[in-house]
């Protein structure tokens, strides 16, 4: 691995090899790509004449800063010509069920015999093995599975999905980064290579360790009746005179105190009762909820700006991006003409960036395989092949 220097990004010097694919191992590829990873995205061959209806790769921006390389591996040819990149990468990401690299002639032990410190990141739903193993299933299954989903939500509905960031992204993709980082950093240390399982059944259970926590202490009991999942009177949103919200996290007694002052409650001695009193908690809802109906949601962004209440007005994402703080740091800015979140997190000596816009599948193969050494007639023949195309790309 190249020392990172000043103006150097923390990744340099790492190559990840990504079978392409969309969701979690995107995500992760996409984080390691923003740290300054050389990304290389594996697609379809088939991808440059059957492109998704309505879909523009240039836009997917959860494959920004890769080059593309589209090789068609059933072909003998195209799993060796993996294996040659396998070669000189440190990484390897399979987003696909347990058995499908292998049935392709480059499984983890096929990338491993090619490269014994290689680390191969598997991005599963239920992992490896098991008797869910090769079944189907997205996020929500991941989350009803492994007891997630339904300790969100409130106390009078059933369950709510929270989007698809906790088994695809919070918990699969970001770990799925983690686990290269750690793989290739033991590695690098004496460790040789080694398939890492990366499930998302095991990550959405991981990222609710905080809920276990509270279960051991028996401090947490139906959904939507404790601290944070709405019971709270202090922990939750409220409807403004507007239809807006406004969110309330004012856990600590200190921020709770200066909330009640904020909608004028503080002198109820009930309202003071109740950040400790589970038994008060309804009826401070509602006094809450009745107090926010009184005014605007901007209305009460102004009442609490500069208090140390933790009330913030909850913005969509086109006025996100006036928020103060969020201007500041930039998150939103365009980058290559789409706006998008920034890179995080920040480094102060190795600053991660976008790098790359997103590749149209195949953007990359010439360059990818001139790096690899192989001669212009022998990329030609490839291309006759049916292997890959040279100068032809989705659009």
């Amino acid at each position: 691995m190249d020392t990172p220097g000043p103006g150097t990004a923390p990744l340099r010097g790492v190559r990840v090899l990504e079978h392409g694919s969309k969701g979690p191992s995107q995500f992760g590829a996409m984080v390691l790509a923003d740290l300054g990873a050389d990304v290389i995205r594996v697609d379809r061959l088939t991808a440059l004449d059957r492109p998704l209806a309505g879909y523009d790769p240039r836009l997917d921006l959860l494959n920004r800063g890769r080059r593309s390389i589209a090789l068609d591996l059933r072909h003998e040819s195209g799993a060796d010509l993996l294996l040659r990149l396998v070669r000189s990468s440190d990484a390897v990401i399979d987003p696909f069920r347990p058995g499908v690299t292998s049935r392709l002639g480059a499984g983890p032990e096929e990338c491993l015999a090619a490269n014994p410190g290689l680390v191969y990141a598997r991005m599963t739903g239920w992992g490896d093995e098991g008797p869910y193993a090769r079944a189907a299933g997205h996020d929500i299954n991941f989350l009803a599975a492994s007891g997630v989903l339904d300790l969100i939500g409130r106390a009078d509905g059933g369950p709510v999905p929270p989007l698809n960031l906790v088994g695809d992204f919070g918990g699969g993709g970001m770990l799925l980064a983690i686990s290269v980082l750690a793989g290739v950093f033991a590695s690098r240390a004496g460790a040789g290579g080694q398939v890492v399982d990366v499930a998302m059944l095991d990550a959405s259970a991981l990222l609710a360790t905080v809920v276990h926590t509270l279960r051991a202490m028996d401090s947490w009991g139906p959904r939507g009746t404790n601290l944070l999942d709405t019971g709270a009177p202090y922990y939750d949103v409220y409807e403004t005179a507007d239809g807006g919200y406004v969110s309330v996290g004012a856990m600590e007694r200190t921020f709770y105190e200066e909330l009640l002052r904020g909608v004028g409650l503080d002198g109820d001695p009930a309202m003071l009762a109740a950040h400790q009193d589970r038994t008060l908690w309804t009826e401070a809802k509602k006094r809450l909820a009745e107090a926010f109906r009184t005014r605007t949601r901007d209305e009460w962004a102004a009442e609490f700006a500069g208090r140390d209440a933790c009330v913030e007005p909850v913005l969509n994402l086109d006025e996100a991006t006036e928020h103060p703080q969020v201007r500041h740091r930039g998150i939103y800015e365009p980058r290559f003409g789409v706006p998008q979140p920034a890179p995080a997190p920040r480094f102060a000596a190795t600053p991660s960036s976008v790098r790359r816009p997103p590749p149209l599948p195949g953007e990359h193969t010439d360059e990818i395989l001139e790096g690899l050494g192989l001669s212009a007639a022998e990329r030609e023949e490839l291309a006759a092949a049916g292997v890959l195309r040279i100068g032809d790309t989705a659009r």
